[in-house]
């Protein structure tokens, strides 16, 4: 028998049948294709959108960076001005203050003139009193005289160091050391320049002689 053939209208041949191994048509090899694309498509677009949203997160932080600094450079520029006002006060507080210790010192010298003029007033007229052979009058002028700078010495608050008694290193200064049996070892002896005191502070130590220990007890 012969083996059965295909018809003229293009049938396909029975299965089982020589040379009938099926092919894959060009239409189904492009459909194919196209549905590998639009498979891969969504992938592209998934890509850029991480981007894209990675993009829009730096420029947000990049905002914020910007407005931080904005707000940093306001503040440093408020505490400047803060700054510089406290300095401008404070140097005008500087200088008021010492044009008002100028201005006191000035009053104080001023006082204090003031109140010596009748001190001077006194040596002028023990002059006068010296000129003319009064002794008497000389005497009484300059004892008056000395009387009346150290009561207004005294006004300014000038006070002469006791130097009675125990040496004390503090106001007084030693010029030298003698026996003196009546007198135990460290007592005064003899004043030869007073000492005074302003306030608190040593104007000048009194100098003074201090007693020794006699030789027989040493």
């Amino acid at each position: 028998m012969s083996e059965p053939h295909a018809d003229r209208t293009g049938a396909t041949p029975a299965p089982g049948a020589r040379g009938s191994e099926p092919q894959t048509p060009l239409a189904t090899v492009g459909a194919l294709h196209q549905e590998g694309e639009q498979q891969e498509q969504p992938r592209g677009t998934g890509m850029q959108g991480v981007v894209d949203h990675g993009a829009g997160e730096a420029v947000g932080e990049e905002r914020l960076i910007l407005g931080r600094l904005a707000e940093t450079e306001a503040k440093r520029d408020e505490y400047l001005a803060d700054l510089q006002r406290l300095a401008a006060d404070f140097d005008n507080y500087r200088k008021r203050a010492a044009r008002e210790q100028q201005a006191f010192a000035a009053r104080a010298h001023e006082r204090l003139v003031a109140k010596l003029l009748p001190v001077l007033d006194d040596l002028e007229r023990a002059l006068d009193a010296a000129e003319h052979h009064e002794e008497a009058k000389l005497a009484e002028g300059v004892a008056l005289t000395r009387s009346s700078l150290v009561s207004t010495l005294a006004s300014e608050g000038l006070v002469e160091i006791d130097a009675a008694g125990a040496f004390d290193p503090h106001v007084h200064e030693a010029l030298m050391t003698q026996p003196a049996g009546e007198l135990e070892p460290g007592q005064i002896v003899q004043v030869v320049q007073r000492g005074y005191l302003l306030g608190d502070v040593v104007l000048r130590p009194a100098r003074v002689i201090v007693a020794a220990a006699n030789e027989q007890e040493a």
